[in-house]
């Protein structure tokens, strides 16, 4: 399960990678050229959103929902430590080593903060988000702690 699960998440994260490099070289070589972290907060916020409906009806399937309004507001709180994550990397190489080339701006952007930041998602999605669904064991023994827990 855990080998289709990793398989099917870097398949969403190639897409919606793509997606946010896209959209943030767009904006840097355009409106925002001198205004990156914005860039990149705009361009991970749109492949966020789309992340999330692509793990939550594809990845993730099989795992429990707490509803979509729940759902998506813990995934996008996890996502925004993952945004601080790669900003993080970003305003470390444009601001403090002065590097601020578009080569400079994708590395430190789109490849170490993104890399940096997609292994705190993956484990955060599966932790608090995407949850394993209940085995039936774990449904019959419910009743019965229950039972325990409020005779103690």
């Amino acid at each position: 399960m855990l080998v289709h699960e990793i398989a099917k998440f870097g398949v969403v994260g190639a897409v919606n990678y793509a997606l946010d490099v896209g959209i943030f070289n767009a904006l840097v070589l355009g409106p925002l050229d001198d205004a990156p972290l914005t860039a990149k907060t705009i361009s991970t916020v749109v492949a966020v959103t789309s992340s999330f409906f692509m793990n939550r009806h594809w990845t993730f399937k099989h795992r429990v929902s707490s509803g979509v309004v729940r759902d998506y507001g813990v995934f996008f709180l996890l996502s925004a430590v993952g945004l601080a994550i790669t900003l993080g990397c970003l305003a470390f190489s444009e601001y403090v080593l002065d590097q601020n080339s578009l080569l400079a701006r994708n590395i430190a952007g789109n490849v170490v903060g993104v890399a940096l930041a997609m292994v705190f998602r993956f484990w955060s999605y599966k932790r608090w988000v995407f949850l394993a669904p209940e085995t039936e064991a774990a449904r019959a023994r419910a009743p019965a702690e229950a039972a325990v827990r409020t005779s103690v």
